[in-house]
């Protein structure tokens, strides 16, 4: 696993979110009330949507094109027209800073909805 600073720790208020771009493509960093969380950044659904261009609210995000609702932790889809999970990746804070871990290799689906090489 890689893991990358997304922002510094202060960077976000509760119940934001934030693009990154990183190696294996763009992700959203959320501040929730219990911490911090990251999925992949393009809907499941609507492959041209941000996600860190949603609304965040109980712990869910909207997506800005069909208002499909993910769970942020998680990253199961909570609401149609939405039916495949977000990836999700593991979250650590170190020294003030978010930290994101990313795998080696993007699975199948993450990598064709967000471009990157396999």
């Amino acid at each position: 696993m890689n893991w990358i600073v997304a922002c510094d720790a202060d960077a976000l208020e509760e119940d934001e979110v934030i693009r990154v771009d990183s190696p294996v493509g763009p992700i959203a960093v959320y501040r929730l009330q219990d911490g911090y969380y990251a999925t992949q950044n393009t809907c499941t659904h609507a492959r041209e949507a941000s996600m860190a261009d949603g609304f965040v609210e109980n712990g869910t995000i909207e997506c800005p094109l069909h208002a499909a609702k993910f769970c942020i932790r998680s990253g199961q889809a909570r609401t149609l027209p939405a039916t495949e999970a977000l990836a999700t990746y593991p979250v650590k804070i170190e020294d003030g800073k978010v930290l994101v871990g990313l795998p080696e290799r993007l699975p199948e689906t993450t990598a064709a909805a967000t471009g990157a090489a396999q």
